[in-house]
C-alpha cells in the first residue's frame, strides 16, 4: 500500500505538472494570439488538447534523464523529490509574477539537484547529465532561432510572387496546425519531466520496480499539464506575443514549427529541453529574417538573464528547503 506521505508528494508533483501547463501556456498559444489567429480562450483549449494528446506517442525517454540521469538514484528518497518540487514551484510562480517566460524544466531539475546536493554532496549528482541539460540551455533557443530564420526564408522565397492578402489567409490556417504542432512537443517532453520525478519517488520507496513507466503515470501527468495550459498563464502570453517582435501569421507559423521540430528531436533523443528557450528562440530568429532591429533586444536580453538563473535560483530554493527540513526532522 502506498504510504500517505508519497501520495501527498505524487499530488504536489501534479500541482507543478500543472503550474508548468499555466506558466508554460504562452509557450503553446502566443504566437497564434499574437497573430490573432485564434482568441486567447481557443487558443489555450486548442493547446491544452494537443498537450494532452502527446500522452499517446508514449514516449518516455525525457522521464528516463529525469528520473536517473541527474541525481544517482541511490540517494534519491522522498525527502529529496519534495524539495526538489517545492523549488521548482516557488521558482515558476516568481517568474509568472515577474511576467518572465523562464523554464519550468529547468526550475524542476534546479530543484532536484539542489536537494540532492545538501543530502549528499557533489557525488550525488550523475555529472554527464547535468552538462548536458546545461548545455541546451544555450542550444535550444540557438536552435529555434536558427529553424526560425531558415523556415521564414524559406517561406519568403517560395512565396515572393504571392498576394500579402492570400498569403494572411493560407498562413492564416496553416497556423492552425503549427500550432497543434508545438503543443503536442511541449506535451511530449514537458509532461515527461513530472513522470521522471514521480516514477523516481516510487522506485525509492518500493512501490514500483524495473524501468517502465506505467501508462497511468503517463495519462495523469499529460492530464495535469493540459488543464495548466487551459487556465493560461497570461502576464508571459504579453511578454511572449507582443514585446520580442511583431508577428504576422507566416511569421507565426515558421516559429512553431521550428519549436516543434526541436522539441519532438529532444524528446525522441531523451534530452529535457525547454519550451521558453525553444519558442522564444524561434521567434527571435523570424523576427531577425526580417531585420535585426525588429527584435526588441532589451526584452531578449531580461528573458535570457531569468534563463541562466533559473537552474540555481530553484537549487537554492530546494536547498533551503531541505535544511528546514532536517531541522524540523530533529
Amino acid at each position: 500500500m502506498v504510504a500517505p506521505y508519497v501520495l501527498f508528494i505524487i499530488a504536489v508533483a501534479l500541482a507543478f505538472d500543472y503550474i508548468n501547463g499555466f506558466h508554460d501556456a504562452a509557450n503553446s498559444i502566443a504566437t497564434v494570439v499574437g497573430t490573432r489567429v485564434l482568441t486567447p480562450r481557443l487558443a489555450v483549449i486548442w493547446a491544452a488538447f494537443f498537450n494532452f494528446v502527446a500522452a499517446f506517442a508514449l514516449e518516455t525517454r525525457v522521464a528516463a534523464t529525469i528520473g536517473k540521469g541527474i541525481v544517482d538514484p541511490r540517494i534519491v528518497d522522498p525527502d529529496v523529490i519534495f524539495c526538489a518540487l517545492l523549488g521548482a514551484i516557488v521558482w515558476n510562480l516568481l517568474t509568472w509574477w515577474w511576467g518572465l517566460p523562464s523554464s519550468s524544466s529547468h526550475a524542476l531539475i534546479g530543484g532536484f539537484a539542489g536537494a540532492a546536493l545538501v543530502k549528499a554532496g557533489v557525488s550525488s549528482i550523475v555529472l554527464k547529465g547535468l552538462l548536458l541539460t546545461g548545455a541546451f540551455i544555450f542550444l535550444s533557443p540557438l536552435i529555434g532561432m536558427a529553424l526560425g530564420f531558415t523556415f521564414f526564408l524559406a517561406v519568403a522565397w517560395l512565396f515572393r510572387r504571392a498576394r500579402p492578402d492570400l498569403m494572411d489567409r493560407l498562413f492564416r490556417r496553416i497556423q492552425l496546425v503549427s500550432a497543434a504542432a508545438f503543443s503536442f512537443g511541449h506535451g511530449m517532453n514537458d509532461a515527461q519531466k513530472t513522470m521522471g520525478i514521480i516514477f523516481a519517488l516510487l522506485v525509492s520507496t518500493g512501490n514500483l520496480s524495473g524501468s517502465h513507466i506505467p501508462f497511468w503515470i503517463v495519462l495523469i501527468c499529460h492530464a495535469a499539464i493540459g488543464l495548466g495550459t487551459l487556465t493560461g498563464g497570461w502576464r508571459i502570453v504579453r511578454t511572449m506575443s507582443m514585446r520580442i517582435t511583431p508577428l504576422k501569421p507566416v511569421g507565426g507559423s515558421c516559429a512553431e514549427f521550428s519549436g516543434a521540430v526541436t522539441l519532438i528531436g529532444a524528446s525522441l533523443a531523451g534530452i529535457p529541453v525547454s519550451t521558453t528557450h525553444t519558442i522564444t528562440g524561434a521567434i527571435m530568429g523570424v523576427g531577425a529574417s526580417r531585420r535585426l532591429s525588429a527584435v526588441r533586444w532589451g526584452v531578449a536580453e531580461r528573458i535570457v538573464i531569468a534563463w541562466v538563473v533559473t537552474i540555481p535560483a530553484s537549487a537554492a530554493v530546494a536547498a533551503v528547503a531541505w535544511l528546514i527540513a532536517s531541522v524540523l526532522r530533529g
